[in-house]
């Protein structure tokens, strides 16, 4: 399964953006970016969303099992607002 590849990405992803290190973060976004291309297919359409549009945060959410993952503007739309 690739799933268990891409949250250590994620994982690896955010915590060096955290650190501003350009190195983690380049080659962390071109493996991701590798992944989406092959596997794209054997993706749950929701994570190739989140990785399409580089949500990472919530495709690290998603990936962990986690059900309340915020709503957010995706394709120049502005975000649905509660009720």
């Amino acid at each position: 399964m690739i799933e268990p590849v891409i949250k250590t990405s994620l994982a690896n992803l955010l915590a060096g953006i955290q650190r501003g290190d350009a190195d983690i973060i380049t080659a962390e976004m071109e493996k991701l970016d590798g992944v989406l291309s092959t596997e794209r297919n054997h993706l749950n359409p929701q994570l190739v969303h989140f990785l399409e549009r580089r949500s990472y945060a919530k495709a690290l959410m998603f990936l962990g099992g986690e059900s309340d993952i915020p709503v957010g503007a995706c394709g120049g739309r502005p975000a649905p607002t509660k009720s």
